[in-house]
């Protein structure tokens, strides 16, 4: 237990704190995909929230038409305001060509369609599905320090399951590579990147206006871009972290489909993307020496830390990914980001009655 500050507003976990919070001037975004359907992680979600009682839930689906009915059918016996957006319906697609918006589908686009139907709240909480220790006090707890005057708010936690430490993304990639920056450029983008304890997280919460400024990654680079834009918007004045406690989730291999050294790649255009946008000019001729250097000093101290905890570590395991994820360290491909809802040419609401349309057909 600790309570250093960091350079943005650091709220810990102390007390174990259910803090009072507006949730019934908040929508919750909850994206989702067929595997989560009926799945228990899933189910404790949703029965959590319904402690929470939002004043919406919207859940962007990605699934196959003959899986929307039951899902939908599935999420109608929880006692929420729910709302299924289908995402994936040919309406959708049809209409997201038709001005330009098509490309990569993902769970950034899935995000950004959820967060386009719930501006008209005052808050916005967005959160996985997979979070086998959900508890109620997560949406409390990320919406008190907007209640305080904050615009954006990140949740943390630490990835220790199973008697080993997780995490791995961030730990050997994200972290490192944030650092190897930072030490050849003195910028203030990558103070902030640096100050957030679980960059990774799928956790955040943030005012209505700030959520329609956010330029969504189509991808798994959500969460660095969602931070780039929250820099720009709220800054480190306006800005906050949150520690959510346990948190015990779904682990990916690194290899094959969707596995870390995919997401790395996502990751890493987004992070280089978003420094690159305030003044920082990488070489990346030394860079990924760098990155290299700075990844294995922080394996060394994480081997350390996990023998002082009596945890398991696989050195040379770790070790190989920080290869793997070297591999990501390149200038970013042509920018693919979805538009800020505030300058989208598209209305929510046309994509509400696309969806709408398209799941009643499927239903």
């Amino acid at each position: 237990m600790e309570y250093v500050q960091e350079r943005v507003t650091t709220l810990h976990d102390l007390t174990d704190p259910r803090p009072d919070a507006p949730t019934d001037r908040t929508a919750v975004v909850v994206p989702m995909t067929e595997r989560e359907y009926g799945g228990l992680a899933a189910e404790r979600m949703l029965s959590e929230l319904e402690v929470v009682d939002p004043a919406r839930v919207v859940v962007p689906l990605r699934a196959p038409a003959e899986r929307v009915g039951p899902f939908r059918d599935w999420l109608d016996d929880f006692d929420l305001p729910m709302e299924v957006l289908w995402c994936s319906g040919p309406r959708v697609e049809d209409l997201l060509d038709a001005k330009g918006l098509d490309g990569e589908g993902g769970k950034g686009r899935d995000v950004w369609l959820g967060i386009g139907q719930v501006l008209d709240a005052e808050y916005v909480v967005c959160h996985d599905a997979d979070t086998a220790s959900y508890d109620a006090g997560y949406v409390p707890r990320l919406l008190f320090p907007l209640a305080r005057g904050h615009d954006f708010a990140k949740g943390y936690y630490a990835r220790v399951e199973s008697g080993r430490l997780y995490g791995r993304l961030f730990r050997l990639f994200y972290a490192p590579l944030v650092r190897a920056l930072a030490d050849a450029h003195d910028a203030p983008i990558l103070r902030y990147l640096d100050a957030f304890r679980y960059a990774l997280a799928g956790e955040f919460a943030a005012t209505a206006d700030l959520a329609s400024r956010l330029r969504i990654q189509r991808s798994w680079g959500l969460e660095v871009g969602t931070l780039g834009d929250a820099f720009e918007h709220a800054g480190f004045s306006g800005s906050a972290q949150v520690d959510l406690g346990a948190y015990e989730h779904d682990h990916r291999s690194v290899g094959g489909p969707t596995g870390l050294s995919d997401m790395s790649r996502d990751v890493g255009a987004a992070l280089l993307r978003v420094v690159t946008e305030h003044d920082v000019d990488p070489d990346y001729d030394r860079l990924g020496e760098r990155y290299r250097e700075t990844a294995e000093s922080l394996v060394a101290a994480y081997a350390t830390d996990a023998a002082f905890n009596g945890l398991d570590f696989d050195r040379e395991g770790e070790r190989d990914q920080v290869d793997t994820y070297a591999e990501a360290v390149a200038p970013p491909p042509t920018d693919a980001r979805l538009p800020a809802w505030r300058d989208a040419p598209i209305d929510p609401t046309t994509v509400r009655e696309a969806a709408t349309a398209d799941r009643e057909e499927a239903a």
